[in-house]
């Protein structure tokens, strides 16, 4: 558990991780809203909050009296949106510093190359 940010955002991206990474499939069924209290010793109504969130992002749905499931096409909006926030907090500022920096995009992309080799 990450102390600094809330419980219920992390219930929402660990599920959202599970589906990316293929853990949880498109059609699934995700915890309960009780196991995920009981799991991070929280109240249940702090589960359903970000359980919630799912549900409005069209993520999960519900299906009453069975419980949660993923969405088909979940997985492709969660790698669309996610890519969509990847440029806006990292290429779009990446570039403009090069360009302050005078490099062009083949120097960016062999600066890029050699960072990655050295990994």
């Amino acid at each position: 558990m990450d102390e600094s940010r809330p419980i219920f955002i992390q219930i929402t991206e660990q599920v959202e991780n599970d589906i990316i990474e293929g853990t949880l499939a498109e059609g699934a069924q995700i915890p309960s809203i009780n196991e995920f209290a009981t799991f991070h010793r929280i109240n249940p109504a702090t589960a359903l909050r970000g359980v919630n969130r799912l549900v409005d992002d069209g993520i999960v749905e519900k299906r009453r009296g069975i419980g949660m499931f993923v969405t088909t096409g979940a997985r492709a909006r969660l790698v669309e949106r996610r890519r969509d926030e990847f440029a806006a907090a990292y290429i779009r500022p990446l570039i403009v510093e090069a360009e302050k920096l005078g490099l062009d995009i083949d120097q960016l992309a062999a600066l890029i190359r050699a960072e990655r080799i050295e990994s």
